[in-house]
């Protein structure tokens, strides 16, 4: 069986992104030599995000394919032409997950893609990178919702100005 996974960095107030989902902050982070991403990229044969991620992603690449070695899903309501490296899903994330939970799954971005992952607890493993920059304002990580979860804590790693917070959910009782 797969597994879902967060990966992802925030303001050290809990944004993803500015007011227009920019992301200079965090560009503008140093990270030093060391880095997670390559070593957790390889554990990943599937990626979702919403509309608004895959767009600005695909800005930063200048228009290049968004990784093109795996099975990418951008769930959206709006667009309808064919993407060149993702599939459209109009469908309930939720649905989406269990009918491929076979898969280890990274949610790319959050907000409104993460509330209903959240409310159904189908979040296993999280790998939040923290940058020291207040926003004050922006596009939140974590919305209000109808969830409540403990998790276990893992450990940290520092990379330059980034402290990487690394979390499973607990095992459900069977």
């Amino acid at each position: 069986m797969g597994k879902v996974v967060f990966y992802g960095a925030i303001s050290l107030d809990g944004f993803l992104a500015d007011q227009q989902d920019g992301l200079a902050w965090l560009f503008e982070t140093e990270t030093g030599e060391q880095t997670t991403y390559e070593a957790f990229f390889k554990t990943i044969d599937t990626t979702l995000m919403g509309r608004k991620t895959y767009q600005e992603a695909k800005k930063l690449l200048s228009g290049a394919l968004l990784y093109p070695e795996k099975e990418n899903y951008v769930f959206s309501r709006t667009l309808s032409a064919p993407l060149p490296d993702a599939t459209i899903v109009e469908e309930d994330p939720v649905a989406f997950i269990h009918a491929h939970k076979a898969k280890n799954i990274w949610v790319v971005g959050g907000g409104q893609l993460l509330q209903p992952l959240l409310e159904a607890d189908l979040i296993d493993e999280w790998y939040i990178q923290i940058a020291p920059v207040l926003l004050g304002s922006g596009k939140r990580l974590f919305q209000e919702g109808d969830y409540t979860s403990r998790l276990q804590f893992v450990d940290t790693t520092q990379m330059g100005e980034l402290i990487e917070l690394h979390y499973v959910r607990p095992a459900r009782n069977q």
